[in-house]
């Protein structure tokens, strides 16, 4: 211990020093007017402008008594701060500004806790806070967290939360157990949307937060999120949201996730979704982009891969919601439509195409599996009330199973002509079959030969340096021909995946690729930009009588050129696709695509898509989309949906988002959003408003509001919106 002072002087085991008083006990700084310290015991009474600094602790009081081998004390009117180097978390306003505080006491209880009587506690400049907490007692754990008794909070020193019980994190790390801050909004349908939400962290591999909020016009609502790693390579998570209606239009979405990395190479995963009705997702769903979502997709997989072969067990179920549930004018509630897909259990084994023998250009590959398969399908009537699509409904598992060995023979004409035919034989058995809209109980082989040659001519290039890059501009014809036989009667097929669409075809897909390269002087070479032209030519332009004349034909013939459906009738050529893609690098993409059918003599679908985020805090996205085929192969549509925003809603400063999703064709808008904010150093405000129009299942305007207080959250209900694309 070191004591320095103007004066001092000794009387047995206490000295008694004065002016500009400092004391050195380790780590511990004590300054002051006046000091009365006992050599004996260790103890130090300190009045007259005390300061006693420990660490990134700095406290001032009007009088301490304090042990400094102990570290115990007591303050007397005291005001401290304490600088707390916080973890980036992208949900919260961080500020550097120390946790200050003021009190007509505070005791030391040991080296990190003190405890304080009637406190205000704020991160704001503590002489003029925007913000405080003000406490009847409080316990201030250093790195850890403040409890605070009898609290309420204050905004611009005007009472607005009365707490009983309260926590503040006061660490580098904000996972502490305790309610979080009310929830609290307006929506013209819901009414008043008040609630709140309980977060529990038990361990650091472990946390929950579970919530419910009182809708004043429909009911209430109950969300819930887990999440889990009980070890390093192990992952857990789930969420629910449910909705108990006074409307009867409620009900609840769940998803449950899991992925874990096994001994021996072998890999876990789960993806688990449930949906109890579409009518409750269209009304309910706080954003747009979960509204419009009608399929929910359930997988669960575990996989390993060895010396080029594979082996999977898998399931998998897939629904589709086509129209949601409706009440009739008698109030006699009726249920929606959907498709259900299944396939479990699955079983798969396969293998890389290997080289049986070194100098030869041969390669050998199969793959054979076993599942259980379902299929539950409505079926679909056109605007007339005729029958397009009949329904199917299949036992509930059906048997399948195929072997299908492969083999590839690549061979090279120089560097100028490349020639890969690949033969596939594929055997495969269903235990039922379909036979005029019937599902029977009646085994069937199907047997495919496949042959696919591909055919790359050689490529033309030109090289030349600009003055800061050095650019290649490439041009890539490629000729596929494929022909498949053996399929014969298509119709007898239930279709549950890919695996089950092939038709016999005989075809030539013909493609022609521009691509242009940058380099920097700096850097490897970069794709700046590609325009792809392709197009289908079949010489069956029925695929061996798989083609139903006045239905929409989907298939794997006709999906591989384009996912949208151009087929009612027998096909010749497929539609002409024009696709280009624009990166530069950094903060711009883009994309161009367009379907041109010669049969229709028009563009049948369109889309664009551009993102920009030229600087810092600037985005934009824009994206339109339209299909004009005909009402039996789809929907005509045309929208266009755009994003643009500035700044973080976590961030010091202004920050805004705007956007929209506009259908053209029915002259609707669909969604509207808007969002302001600005942040201080310790506190900020944000609005926003959003009004979804989704047919007549839902119409809503919804407003927002958040008070945002660093390092502890937001009280209000205004999140980032999630993006619309």
């Amino acid at each position: 211990m070191r004591l320095e002072a103007q004066q001092q002087r000794r009387e047995g085991p206490v000295v008694y020093a004065d002016g500009d008083v400092d004391i050195h006990y380790g780590d511990i700084r004590l300054r002051a007017d006046h000091v009365e310290y006992n050599t004996t015991t260790y103890q130090a009474t300190a009045s007259g402008h005390v300061q006693f600094d420990h660490g990134d602790e700095h406290l001032e009081a009007d009088r301490l008594d304090y042990n400094v081998r102990s570290e115990k004390g007591r303050f007397e009117h005291v005001k401290g701060s304490v600088h707390i180097a916080r973890e980036p978390n992208p949900a919260v306003l961080i500020t550097p500004n120390p946790l200050s505080f003021v009190a007509e006491s505070a005791e030391r209880v040991d080296a990190s806790t003190y405890r304080v009587s009637h406190a205000t506690l704020t991160v704001c400049d503590p002489r003029r806070p925007n913000w405080t907490f003000n406490a009847a007692e409080a316990t201030l754990h250093v790195g850890g967290k403040m409890v605070l008794i009898k609290a309420n909070f204050r905004l611009f020193r005007v009472p607005l939360i009365y707490m009983p019980y309260a926590t503040v994190p006061a660490g580098r790390r904000a996972r502490q157990s305790g309610f979080l801050m009310p929830e609290v909004g307006h929506s013209s349908t819901k009414g008043y949307v008040v609630g709140d939400s309980y977060y529990w962290a038990p361990a650091d591999w472990a946390d929950t937060t579970v919530g419910a909020q009182l809708l004043t016009h429909r009911g209430w609502e109950q969300t819930g999120d887990i999440r889990l790693w009980p070890w390093q390579n192990v992952h857990i998570s789930a969420s629910y949201f449910g909705v108990v209606d006074r409307l009867g239009q409620g009900g609840h979405r769940v998803n449950v996730k899991f992925d874990a990395q096994l001994a021996n190479g072998w890999h876990a995963a789960l993806d688990f979704n449930q949906l109890t009705s579409l009518t409750f997702q269209e009304v309910f769903s706080p954003t747009f982009s979960e509204a419009v979502n009608s399929e929910v997709h359930t997988t669960a997989f575990l996989t390993r891969n060895f010396d080029g072969f594979s082996l999977n067990f898998a399931a998998n179920n897939y629904k589709d919601y086509l129209t949601p549930e409706t009440t009739t004018t008698q109030g006699v509630l009726q249920p929606g439509t959907a498709i259900v897909l299944r396939t479990t259990p699955e079983a798969r084994f396969g293998s890389m195409d290997r080289a049986p023998w070194q100098r030869r250009p041969f390669y050998f590959g199969f793959e054979v599996f076993g599942d259980g398969v379902h299929r539950n399908d409505p079926g679909a009537t056109n605007a007339q009330g005729v029958t397009t699509f009949a329904p199917t409904n299949t036992p509930t598992l059906v048997d399948r199973s195929e072997f299908a060995p492969r083999v590839t023979l690549p061979l090279h004409w120089g560097a100028w002509l490349g020639v890969t035919p690949t033969y596939t034989f594929r055997s495969t058995l269903y235990g039922d079959q379909e036979i005029n809209g019937s599902v029977i109980s009646t085994a069937m082989w199907r047997n495919t030969g496949e042959l696919s040659v591909d055919l790359r001519p050689p490529a033309l290039a030109r090289v030349w340096t600009g003055r800061t890059a050095k650019w290649k501009h490439t041009i890539e014809p490629d000729l596929v021909y494929n022909y498949v036989t053996g399929v014969n009667d298509f119709a007898r097929f239930v279709r549950i995946d890919q695996d089950d669409t092939i038709t016999d075809t005989n075809e030539i897909q013909y493609s022609i690729t521009q691509r242009l390269f940058r380099r920097k002087a700096e850097g490897a070479a970069e794709e700046f930009a590609s325009w792809t032209l392709l197009q289908k030519y079949y010489f069956d332009p029925t695929f061996g009588g798989a083609i139903v004349p006045g239905e929409r034909n989907v298939f794997q013939a006709l999906d591989s050129v384009t996912p949208f459906a151009f087929a009612d009738g027998a096909r010749r050529y497929s539609p002409l696709v024009s696709d280009i893609k624009i990166s530069p690098g950094g903060p711009y993409d883009a994309e161009f695509r367009l379907d041109y059918d010669p049969m229709r003599a028009r563009i049948t679908t369109a889309e664009s898509l551009v993102k920009m985020h030229p600087y810092g805090k600037f985005e934009l996205t824009i994206a339109q989309y339209s299909i004009d085929a005909n009402t039996v192969l789809q929907p005509l549509s045309s929208q266009i949906r755009a994003l643009v925003g500035y700044g973080d809603l976590t961030k010091r400063g202004w920050s805004g988002t705007m956007g929209f999703s506009y259908d053209l064709r029915q002259d609707l808008a669909q969604n509207e959003l808007a969002q302001v904010s600005y942040n201080s150093s310790c506190c900020g405000l944000a609005v926003g408003y959003q009004r979804l129009a989704l047919g007549n299942i839902r119409r809503e305007n919804q407003f927002r509001i958040a008070l945002i207080i660093a390092n502890i959250g937001a009280f209000g209900n205004l999140r980032r919106q999630e993006k619309i694309f």
